[in-house]
């Protein structure tokens, strides 16, 4: 007898305005870039003398870490898209 496996409940369509909000902080340059220096990479493997194997590396940051940045640097970013996240 096989058993059958319990669906996961199915997730609500996510709103069209908010993805719009958010499509439209993601293309922003007003809230900084979407780039940034990502906390594991201070761990990044070194070469002998201690340069970093490859120097030049950049990591995406998270929505939220670019909201939390643009808010730091009084950039004034949608407090609903804080709410979203």
């Amino acid at each position: 007898k096989e058993r059958e496996c319990p669906r996961a409940p199915s997730q609500p369509s996510p709103d069209p305005a908010l993805l719009e909000m958010l499509r439209h902080f993601d293309l922003s340059w007003e809230y900084g870039p979407c780039t940034g220096e990502h906390p594991r990479l201070s761990r990044w493997p070194r070469a002998p003398l201690g340069i970093p194997l490859n120097p030049r590396y950049r990591a995406g940051i998270t929505r939220l870490q670019r909201w939390e940045r643009a808010q730091e640097l009084g950039l004034s970013p949608p407090g609903p898209i804080r709410d979203a996240l």
